[in-house]
């Protein structure tokens, strides 16, 4: 698909600011597509590779994190010496998490790429589970701290996050969700949901990345680098402003900013406005 460089801009800007809320980036890049001159939607692979940008800033904000986590857990594997048993239990519970996304993002791969994409979906999504995160965040005991999670919440947070195949379901805000459902504090659920997406977010992007180089539907590389470079700036900011505000602050504001635009994006649909598909 052809996306010029002021979309591109644009949805680079969109992608940066929403990926690690619980808003649904895949679901704003879908329905900005409407609005934009071209009037189109950018398609799942240009989501995708755009959300390596964002998934960068993960590996920057947290590579101190990351590097124990690695570290401890080829040590492990690898039987070379003494490690953290704490972090290499994370990376093989973050591990064992990517894998429902893998397998259903792979097999239902069409469905992602085409009918899951129907606005009328997306909007639907927005207000569902827009309310679930605000019920979450009301009744969650929000006691425990991330390294008490479990195999079993670490497979269910895995689960949550394969949900967002669903353009308005939002990545991060089915994790946080899940982790809120299950007693984890706010701040946990988020840092876990950014550690979970890294394996998930480089693999869809690569595969897409690699799938369009030589199609004639490939997406359009400068605008697309363009999209990705600013994503990572933005993102790395939002990261470092939702770490403080969760830490304080609840998921409502961000709730009723879903059951908005899910409201008004089915307005939209149904006067005609928008196009469905």
């Amino acid at each position: 698909m052809s996306v010029s460089w002021t979309d591109a801009a644009i949805l680079g800007l969109v992608q940066g600011l929403t990926e690690f809320l619980p808003v649904s980036s895949s679901a704003h890049l879908r329905v900005l597509g409407e609005f934009l001159p071209s009037g189109t939607d950018p398609g799942a692979a240009f989501t995708a590779i755009t959300q390596l940008g964002t998934e960068t800033a993960v590996l920057v904000y947290f590579w101190k994190d990351i590097i124990n986590i690695a570290t401890a857990w080829l040590r492990q594997v690898f039987r070379l010496g003494a490690y953290d048993k704490d972090a290499a239990r994370m990376g093989w519970l973050i591990i064992i998490g990517s894998l429902p996304i893998i397998i259903l993002g792979l097999g239902f791969k069409d469905q992602i790429e085409h009918g899951l994409r129907n606005m009328y979906i997306t909007a639907v999504m927005l207000i569902v589970f827009g309310l679930i995160l605000g019920w979450a965040d009301r009744i969650g005991k929000k006691k425990y701290a991330l390294k008490q999670l479990i195999w079993r919440d670490g497979i269910i947070f895995g689960f949550a996050q394969a949900m967002a195949l669903i353009p308005g379901v939002s990545r991060s805000g089915g994790t946080i969700t899940a982790g809120l459902l299950m007693g984890y504090t706010r701040e946990a659920a988020a840092r876990y949901s950014f550690l979970l997406a890294v394996p998930a977010v480089f693999g869809s992007g690569f595969y897409q990345l690699i799938k369009t180089m030589g199609e004639d539907t490939a997406v359009a590389a400068g605008p697309t680098a363009l999209a990705t470079l600013i994503a990572f700036v933005v993102g790395y900011a939002v990261i470092v402003w939702f770490l403080k505000l969760v830490s304080t602050r609840s998921y409502m504001p961000f709730v009723w900013y879903r059951v908005v635009i899910g409201v008004v994006l089915l307005g939209l649909l149904g006067f005609g406005y928008v196009n469905p598909i």
